[in-house]
């Protein structure tokens, strides 16, 4: 008998079977999932103990570039979420925030360089920056100089609480140097 044959007829036969098995262990694993999936006390439950032990300070240089005005804003509410969090879990943050690249004209008071849909979204990232450069942690906040003339903006047009460098690639490399971990969100 050719075996190919067999082979066919056997996987006919089992089938049937095997389509109610595979669809009660699915029943059974989508039962269970449910029975496992966070509920919102667990979410609150969360911790970043585990990776937190032992250390006193957190050391961070931001990398940010991002042009779109609503996406910078939630980055940096997301920066500001992790400086207080840490400070809840005893540990001290140290964060740099430097500006580059098309966030730049995000992080300038000259509206005429902002798209017109970004605008709104400038003036909220200028007061969170604002807050942000008095609360503890914020050890700075650092714009580009060649990303400036790259974006065809002005030094002076850079937010009073960001200090203009000459290049942000060698600050960000000698932030990297004195121990600090780089996070490009």
């Amino acid at each position: 008998m050719d075996r190919s044959h067999f082979d066919r007829s056997r996987r006919r036969a089992l089938k049937p079977a095997s389509m109610k098995s595979t669809l009660a262990a699915t029943a059974a694993s989508l039962l269970l999932g449910i029975a496992v999936l966070p509920s919102p006390a667990r979410a609150q439950e969360s911790s970043d103990a585990a990776a937190l032990a032992g250390l006193k300070t957190a050391k961070v240089a931001f990398d940010l570039k991002d042009g779109d005005g609503k996406t910078l804003l939630g980055r940096l509410r997301i920066i500001d979420e992790t400086r207080q969090s840490l400070i809840k879990q005893g540990v001290k943050p140290e964060f740099i925030l430097t500006f580059r690249g098309p966030a730049t004209r995000l992080v300038q008071t000259d509206l005429s360089k902002i798209k017109p849909e970004d605008r709104e979204s400038a003036k909220q990232i200028a007061a969170k920056l604002a807050e942000m450069s008095r609360a503890p942690g914020v050890q700075g906040l650092e714009q580009c100089a060649v990303a400036v003339r790259e974006q065809e903006t002005k030094p002076e047009a850079v937010l009073p609480e960001i200090r203009v460098v000459g290049n942000a690639w060698i600050s960000l490399m000698a932030y990297q140097a004195k121990g600090y971990a780089y996070i490009a969100p």
